[in-house]
């Protein structure tokens, strides 16, 4: 067995990491909009309001705003036949709570839908990628709010109607189980933090976080079952973080923990979305806790009615778990954990780890049984060009690779998997620190840290290896 014939080769990206025009055609600020830049010792900090002379890389980020039509122009020429983005809630409706939509901000995505399709590539969007609007964290203390599921559920059903013969692929929410963890209230929830904090370091309460990640659920459910009745033949699917955990030793305590935290962190968001329902050992966590979830008449009914219809993840690396003090830590994506002695480190502390793809597919088929998708997977590095302008990015190259081999053999193990688009297949603005410097992308950006540059787009190596494994459906890697 290989890779479907209708396989979804392609790459994605990020509104508030691409494009830039944080203030052009009607759009609102969104919590992005509010991030500094940092890197090099220096924490990415949330500020309340625009500070001058403090740099916000989502202002301009890599400006696909203005060079979408290149951009994708570079991905078709790779032979993409899907491109996973994101809109811009804020550039939708710029305060959240408006009735009507600002129609400029439309017609931008209309512009880059049709432009995709005119390419032959599918789009696959996500409504909610970290782009929630100020104007709802403000007002209303973002999803900690009931309210907001309504308003959230007008932006989807507006954009679901807009686009409902060009866009079959949608996603509710980006990462949605980063709302479990201490540092995913601003950025997945829109929860205010009422001051100036470090991304990683906001305040941590967590009986508003809980009650506002419920809400998300029935937001994510109603816009489920809103565009299953403008679309039947919408395919809606989830969007997990999928943090792969090991026990680092096999001490029973080091097993349990490891189970636990998976529990919490991945399998707790994805049973409500999938299954539809809370699963046993997480309300016996939040009576542990004190926590008593709010719920209105209909809401687990709700919760059943608007189950996705595909499991779609991001995987970067595996983290262990241990109950021992002083082991060694590794860095992650937003969570980090012990390191393992049996990998390697990518040059931000991310082990590098396949087979733990393998393994996360065929954990995450055998508890789930729908179609899966990995959305997000790839190498952050920095990147040197050559004074003849090449880009020699062998070891992006062998990444990718043995990732793509390890989806391969649980194809062979009979996992149901549709897609992949590899993040991202142009350098974009990190989302942990907002650098330039730490580039996925196939195609290069010419900007610094800063800012500065000229923004021209070039190609390294790895962008005609990956023209070869779409044009074999992956089987010359």
């Amino acid at each position: 067995m290989s890779f479907k014939e209708n396989f979804l080769w392609g790459g994605a990206i990020a509104a508030n990491q691409a494009e830039g025009a944080y203030n052009v055609g009607g759009k609102g600020l969104s919590v992005a909009d509010l991030k500094t830049v940092g890197g090099n010792g220096k924490e990415r900090m949330f500020t309340p309001t625009i500070e001058e002379g403090v740099y916000y890389p989502s202002h301009n980020a890599i400006r696909f705003y203005d060079n979408y039509k290149e951009d994708i122009a570079l991905f078709a020429e790779m032979g993409f036949k899907v491109l996973r983005t994101s809109i811009n809630w804020s550039r939708i409706f710029p305060q959240g709570d408006e009735e009507l939509p600002n129609e400029e901000g439309l017609k931008f995505y209309d512009n880059v839908i049709d432009e995709l399709l005119a390419h032959g590539i599918e789009p696959l969007i996500t409504l909610s990628h970290f782009e929630i609007p100020v104007g709802l964290m403000e007002k209303y203390n973002g999803f900690a709010d009931r309210r907001t599921i309504d308003f959230y559920v007008n932006y989807a059903t507006t954009v679901f109607e807009r686009y409902k013969e060009k866009v079959k692929y949608w996603i509710t929410f980006n990462e949605l189980n980063f709302g479990t963890m201490s540092h995913g209230e601003l950025t997945v929830l829109g929860i205010h933090p009422h001051g100036k904090y470090p991304l990683h370091k906001m305040p941590n309460d967590e009986k508003t976080r809980f009650q506002a990640l419920h809400h998300t659920f029935i937001a994510s459910a109603k816009a489920v079952i809103a565009g299953h009745k403008i679309n039947p033949e919408f395919k809606i699917g989830c969007m997990i973080a999928h943090l792969s955990m090991y026990p680092l030793t096999p001490a029973p305590a080091d097993v349990l923990q490891c189970k636990e935290y998976d529990l919490l962190v991945n399998k707790f968001v994805g049973d409500v979305q999938v299954k539809g329902e809370y699963p046993p050992l997480i309300k016996r966590y939040f009576e542990s806790k004190g926590i008593e979830i709010q719920m209105e008449a209909g809401d687990l009914e709700l919760l059943k009615s608007g189950v996705v219809d595909m499991y779609k993840f991001s995987y970067y690396m595996t983290l262990c778990v241990t109950t021992q003090n002083g082991a060694e830590a590794s860095m992650g994506n937003l969570m980090g954990g012990a390191k393992n002695p049996y990998l390697e480190s990518s040059e931000w502390g991310w082990q590098v780890d396949p087979t733990g793809l393998t393994f996360t597919l065929l954990d995450l088929y055998d508890r789930y049984q729908v179609p899966l998708m990995v959305v997000e997977n790839g190498l952050g590095a920095d990147d040197k060009v050559e004074e003849n302008g090449a880009i020699h990015d062998d070891y992006r190259i062998e990444y990718m690779r043995k990732h793509v081999l390890a989806m391969k053999e649980a194809v062979e193990k009979g996992v149901d998997l549709i897609g992949y688009t590899m993040w991202g297949p142009i350098d974009l603005i990190s989302a942990g620190t907002g650098e330039m410097k730490k580039r996925y992308g196939f195609i290069y950006v010419d900007m610094n840290n800063d800012g500065t540059g000229s923004l021209k787009r070039s190609k390294k190596d790895s962008f005609d290896w990956y023209k070869k494994v779409i044009a074999s459906n992956g089987e010359e890697l």
